[in-house]
């Protein structure tokens, strides 16, 4: 297992780096560019413009652009003050080196806002994800086992609606009954303004329920889905109708003896699971107004903000990739008689 884990860790490095190359080049496509989206004054002279995007490292073509991002520019003369007269060593030591800049609207370190936003992030993903998973996996049991009953056609029908409907409409419309019309929940934020550090999340648990609910619902709708269909398998084989022989509870049969051998394919969907987190959380950390990671890249796009979306860009590619592997990891865990040798 180990050899195999490290084996995949080191194919998945060709991957980051096409990811990274990609995703650079696209974003300095956009027109505008940083200066433009700073809001600086429009009646910038050309010559200050050329100031401007010689200090944010801008004025080269993409592919030298990327090369700084990736390795430093400290180790070669640059134009720092845009006369086109290379004059001075850079300061940047690069992603490679633990660098990942400063930020061009924040004019911060970008390590520094990504730290600060981490947090929230985790919890609100790691919630979401476990209330998907746990949901999802006990509705479809409970689907599979009452087949054609109420709850069976119950479930499809929230299956369909979820998988059918914008995640942005769904998030509005639960701000809208719950925060606007009801004022039962909180319409955004992570805790109470009035205070000065959050609270635990037991003590705001309004706060995250909204997010939460939204983020994990498409997990819930795939996965109940997915259990169904696997626990419909199994409960029709020999060692199920063996257990229900031996005058076993209904329930220590489907969760004890059936549930485990019908989670396999389900282990199979973390990764996925995983991946649709990382990107629902972009959409409903800013509907929400949560802050984490999710609404900084979101505005860092806005703004053509080249180091703080390459950042967002490598965590969402790690997470997805470190998905992938965890899934492998599931899978051998669930079903005992898989080796990766």
């Amino acid at each position: 297992m180990f050899r195999y884990i490290l084996r995949r860790i080191f194919q998945a490095i060709p991957t980051i780096f096409g990811i990274t190359l990609l995703s650079y080049l696209l974003i300095t496509a956009a027109p505008g560019g940083p200066v433009g989206a700073l809001g600086v004054d429009p009646k910038l002279t050309p010559e200050k413009r050329r100031i401007l995007e010689a200090q944010l490292g801008v004025n080269d073509p993409w592919p030298v652009q990327y090369l700084k991002w990736l390795v430093g520019d400290d180790w070669l003369l640059v134009d720092k003050n845009g006369d086109g007269e290379k004059d001075g060593y850079g300061n940047r030591r690069g992603v490679l080196r633990g660098d990942f800049g400063n930020s061009f609207s924040g004019r911060r370190p970008v390590i520094d806002m990504i730290a600060e936003r981490t947090s929230a992030t985790l919890e609100l993903g790691i919630t979401s994800l476990v209330v998907g998973s746990i949901l999802g996996v006990i509705v479809g049991i409970l689907a599979a086992v009452n087949r054609g009953g109420w709850f069976d056609n119950l479930s499809r029908v929230f299956a369909v609606i979820t998988k059918s409907i914008p995640i942005f409409w769904l998030g509005l419309m639960l701000i809208l009954i719950f925060g606007a019309t009801l004022h039962v929940l909180p319409m955004g934020g992570r805790c109470p303004r009035t205070t000065g550090d959050c609270p635990s999340l037991l003590n705001r648990t309004n706060y995250i329920l909204l997010p939460a609910l939204v983020l994990s619902a498409g997990a819930v709708s795939v996965l109940s889905r997915y259990m169904r269909a696997s626990m419909l398998d199994v409960i029709h084989q020999e060692y199920v109708r063996t257990a229900r022989a031996k005058g076993l509870r209904q329930r220590r049969v489907w969760f004890t003896h059936a549930a485990r051998n019908a989670l396999i394919p389900i282990a199979t969907l973390m990764g996925p699971s995983i991946t649709g987190i990382l990107g629902g959380a972009v959409i409903t950390e800013t509907i929400f107004s949560w802050p984490g990671l999710g609404r900084l890249t979101f505005q860092a796009v806005l703004q053509q903000d080249y180091p703080l979306v390459m950042a967002g860009v490598l965590i969402a590619a790690l997470g997805t990739l470190g998905g992938f592997i965890l899934s492998d990891i599931l899978y051998a865990l669930v079903d005992p008689r898989i080796r990766f040798n």
